[in-house]
């Protein structure tokens, strides 16, 4: 489990998210038995996220999004379109890079259904665990703002990313970050996806 749904925002936020999560499942014809497979999950937790009781991890959203066949953002409730998006210093909902309780916790500044981008903001506090391997269909740009990052892509190489450094690549290889020294750093992660057909 990632979060506690404490308090009534959250709470209904995650509810949300749990219905919308098995309106998608059943819309595909799945039982909770084959999403749970697909996505590499235990039953127990997908029951857990569709009741609303648990909040999936960055990466379980991933996993969820590519076994459904939807943009990751499909799996999270979104207001009413507009035309224009203002996410406050305040706002945006929280999300975990990793299903274990150090795991880093970034802010979603965009990851909606009716969008193929995706921005999340970062501070990374050491001691905190941001090493998870990741990938997904599209192309992403991490964007230190402060600090320093190390970026392993698999088979590729390690870049250690300073202020104001931009690195991009396709999203489809698989990567995870470090955290080098004793200082936090603040990283802006944008995900643009491929538009599912």
């Amino acid at each position: 489990m990632t979060s506690d749904p404490s308090d009534s925002a959250d709470s209904a936020l995650v509810q949300r998210l749990g219905a919308q999560l098995k309106a998608l499942r059943e819309r595909r014809g799945l039982t909770t038995r084959q999403l749970a497979a697909q996505a590499g999950i235990s039953q127990a937790f997908l029951s857990q996220l569709e009741r609303g009781l648990s909040s999936p991890s960055i990466v379980t959203t991933y996993r969820l999004a590519d076994a459904l066949d939807v943009l990751p953002g499909a799996l999270l409730p979104a207001p009413a379109g507009e035309l224009v998006t203002v996410v406050r210093a305040d706002e945006g909902r929280m999300l975990s890079v990793a299903n274990r309780p150090d795991a880093v916790q970034g802010r979603v500044l965009s990851m909606g259904s009716n969008s193929a981008l995706e921005v999340i903001d970062y501070v990374i506090e050491p001691g905190k665990y941001i090493s998870e391997w990741f990938q997904t269909a599209g192309d992403l740009a991490v964007y230190v703002i402060s600090g320093e990052l190390d970026v392993e892509v698999e088979s590729a190489g390690t870049w250690r990313l300073g202020p104001r450094d931009l690195m991009m690549h396709p999203s489809s290889l698989r990567h995870r970050w470090m955290l080098p020294g004793t200082h936090p750093a603040h990283v802006l992660l944008t995900v643009a996806h491929p538009p599912k057909a």
